[in-house]
């Protein structure tokens, strides 16, 4: 376990902090190196409860992984395959339409839907898929296609991103998951995900969104061959952002997962997890919750996290694909009865919420 090597000053401005105070980069990145997990948990902690008392929130949700099929090749992917490869798949609507009324019966409020970019698949689909969800599940928040999969329509209808958002909402599309951020750092991207849109584009899209009544989330992929400076200023980037256009409705910290893919970095460590949430929740200070993702830290590190300044522990999920191609080890899905279980067993007051937080 590192010590604290914080000097006097540092420890007590870190234990001062008042919920919302917004601190620097530069004290930011200071905790982070040097403060203990303990004195951060502790400090991220009381801005977690100054936020949300002792509630930890859930979600009854659906994951639809339409398409493996990518045309990018992120070194730290193992989701992806290319057109043709052996293993790749893509649901037709009467695919998509099944693993949607197969769960008729359980009282989903959310349908994730994320995949990749998929070069044959028409623009229209996406549409078709949109109003299908609607279809299917009316009451459901449509929670669908990342700003690099925005930008990906817009690229091959030759249109702009305001075009595809104001199309989609047309038909049924309510927020936009936060994937494909990654790290914001350019020279990280270049390493990283060459192929992919921008950290620019990528908010600017979040940010076209927003204006449009369209809520996000926000992501980071950490653990990987970043540095803390790369965590940080991808921190600083998504605050400003909020800032300009207000509009993220959480944060979530992704943990690299190590395998399968041709990055071959380790992973974080479960302390280096909880120091993320923690500097999380401590630097975003206007963006409401922090999420502890269990599909991807797995279950006793997201519980942990619920002490460490996280407040959301995702949902019932069930068949996440993405994170388990690359080795995660937790559950595909969990069911409404054991997240409850889990969350009340950390001390924390389950909480279902829909996709804005609204308790329900």
């Amino acid at each position: 376990m590192i010590e604290s090597g914080l000097d006097s000053a540092a420890k007590k401005r870190l234990s001062t902090l008042k919920a919302g105070e917004r601190i620097d980069p530069e004290f930011a990145l200071e905790i982070a190196r040097n403060a203990s997990v303990h004195e951060l948990g502790e400090a991220a902690l009381k801005q977690r409860r100054a936020r949300h008392g002792d509630k930890a929130y859930y979600v009854y949700n659906q994951h639809l992984n339409y398409t493996n099929v990518c045309r990018n090749q992120c070194r730290f992917c193992a989701f992806f395959k290319k057109a043709g490869e052996e293993g790749g798949y893509t649901y037709s609507l009467e695919e998509a339409r099944k693993r949607l009324t197969d769960r008729i019966h359980e009282p989903i409020r959310e349908i994730h839907i994320t995949g990749g970019l998929n070069p044959d698949l028409p623009y229209q689909y996406y549409l078709d898929l949109l109003a299908l969800c609607k279809e299917v599940r009316p009451q459901a928040v449509v929670k669908a296609f990342t700003a690099v999969e925005v930008a990906h329509f817009a690229d091959t209808l030759g249109t702009d991103e305001a075009t595809v958002l104001r199309e989609m909402k047309a038909v049924g599309l309510d927020a936009l998951p936060g994937g494909g951020a990654e790290v914001f750092s350019p020279a990280m991207r270049e390493q990283l995900c060459p192929e992919k849109v921008t950290a620019d584009r990528w908010l600017h899209i979040h940010g076209l969104a927003h204006d449009m009544g369209i809520k996000t989330n926000s992501t980071m992929l950490f653990g990987h061959i970043e540095s803390w400076e790369d965590r940080i200023y991808h921190m600083e980037r998504l605050r400003a952002a909020e800032d300009e256009k207000p509009g993220f409705i959480v944060f979530i910290p992704l943990a690299y997962q190590p395998r399968n893919n041709a990055l071959s970095a380790a992973g974080p460590t479960g302390e280096d997890y909880l120091r993320t949430i923690s500097v999380s929740r401590l630097f975003l200070d206007n963006i409401p919750h922090i999420k502890a993702y269990w599909a991807f830290s797995g279950i006793k590190a997201a519980q942990m996290a619920l002490w460490a300044g996280a407040d959301d522990f995702d949902g019932t999920i069930v068949e996440e694909k993405i994170g388990h191609a690359a080795g995660a080890d937790s559950p595909k899905g969990m069911t409404i009865s054991e997240l409850v279980e889990t969350i009340a067993a950390t001390g924390f007051t389950p909480v279902e919420r829909d996709t804005f937080f609204a308790e329900l």
